[in-house]
Formats: C-alpha cells, sequence, structure tokens
C-alpha cells in the first residue's frame, strides 16, 4: 500500500515555472514506477510523464517534452515536477501516481493538486 501526497500546485503567469512534489509513505517506494498525470476541465486524464525506479528512464507526453522535468529521490520517497516555460493550456489538476514496474495501470492515486497559467 502507497499514500502520496502532492504539493506545490498554485497560480502562475505564462512563461513561468512551478515544481510539483509527491511525497509517498512506506518502504518500498523506491520499487515503484512514478507517473504524473493530470486532469483539465472537461476532459480526460491524461499521462503528463513517469519515471522509473533507478531514475534512470524517463519519458514524457509529446505536450510538455522539453518543457517538464520529472526525478525523483528515492531516499527522500519523493517525486519532482518541475515545469518550466508553462502555458495557459497546462492548467489542470495535477496527480501523482504508483505502480508496480511489471503492471500496466496505475494503482495508487494522489489527491492532487490546481496548476492554474494566467495568459
Amino acid at each position: 500500500q502507497v499514500q502520496l501526497v502532492e504539493s506545490g500546485g498554485g497560480l502562475v503567469q505564462a512563461g513561468g515555472s512551478l515544481r510539483l512534489s509527491c511525497a509517498a509513505s512506506g518502504r518500498t517506494f523506491s520499487s515503484y514506477v512514478m507517473g504524473w498525470f493530470r486532469q483539465a476541465p472537461g476532459k480526460e486524464r491524461e499521462f503528463v510523464a513517469d519515471i522509473r525506479r533507478s531514475g534512470g528512464s524517463t519519458y514524457y507526453a509529446d505536450s510538455v517534452k522539453g518543457r517538464f522535468t520529472i526525478s525523483r529521490d528515492n531516499a527522500k520517497n519523493t517525486v519532482y515536477l518541475q515545469m518550466n516555460s508553462l502555458k495557459p493550456e497546462d492548467t489542470a489538476v495535477y496527480y501523482c501516481a504508483a505502480r508496480g514496474v511489471y503492471e500496466d495501470e496505475y494503482h495508487y492515486w494522489g489527491q492532487g493538486t490546481q496548476v492554474t497559467v494566467s495568459s
């Protein structure tokens, strides 16, 4: 069982930056693939980025590639999402999620943190 708590959301102007954090409970954090997802009003939840257990492999949605960076600190049980060059279309609730390395679906989710980018 993993419990996830996101923080770091807020209101920022277009072109600005935010850093989201996701703190995980449990001693097996390093065994999970960690991901960030987002859901904008009236839209389905979409994948943003994920990072493998060691942090050596990362994957990004095309819409954020080159602007967002996912990272993790297994000693702190925390995963981060550094978001630069933010655009109004990045406005959404951002969720942290965890899955086993051999699983296709994310089974553990945080409560979400709101990111609003003004134009």
